[in-house]
């Protein structure tokens, strides 16, 4: 499936082979992936990239991983998807990683807001999810701006570099974006 979803100053699309040097550079970053996860080993990105490349069947709980760049320049900014966390429920968790130098000019919002409208739409999601570190104010802005609502706090649910912290859950009911 060819994905193109277009908004006044993105292009939101399937990843491509190349791609890979932006992927590894955002994947291998410190500062991108403190509230995230531990920064994983070059091989392990790369396996995690090549099985992303191909778009998975929404009800596998694969993440759908899209390219997010800028329209007229096609400079990658970053990355963004969901994956299915209950078919029954038709419930999607939703993600976004920004590279440092676009980060607060608004390209997480923007994007986040055209896949939750595309997953809507193209698979009948009801509800998507979130989670973010409670640390990471510039993440829940972003869901706040683009109508999730905070859920609840799971304490101590996500250890980074040996260090746990907590995690706020954020939701968004589909019919909300109407």
């Amino acid at each position: 499936m060819e994905i193109a979803l277009y908004t006044d100053r993105l292009k939101i699309r399937n990843l491509q082979a190349s791609d890979w040097p932006f992927v590894l550079a955002i994947q291998t970053n410190p500062s991108v992936n403190q509230y995230i996860r531990d920064v994983e080993d070059e091989q392990t990105i790369r396996r995690k990239f090549e099985q992303r490349l191909e778009l998975p069947e929404f009800d596998s709980g694969e993440w759908f991983s899209l390219a997010i760049e800028r329209i007229g320049t096609r400079e990658l900014v970053g990355i963004t998807g969901f994956c299915c966390a209950c078919s029954q429920s038709q419930r999607a968790e939703v993600g976004y990683v920004i590279a440092p130098e676009f980060q607060g000019l608004g390209f997480a919002s923007e994007s986040l807001e055209a896949v939750i409208d595309w997953g809507a739409h193209q698979f009948s999601i009801r509800k998507f999810v979130a989670h973010c570190a409670a640390a990471n104010l510039e993440s829940q802005r972003v869901l706040q701006k683009s109508g999730f609502m905070q859920e609840g706090l799971l304490k101590q649910h996500t250890v980074v570099n040996g260090k746990a912290h907590d995690d706020v859950c954020f939701g968004l009911l589909s019919k909300q974006r109407v």
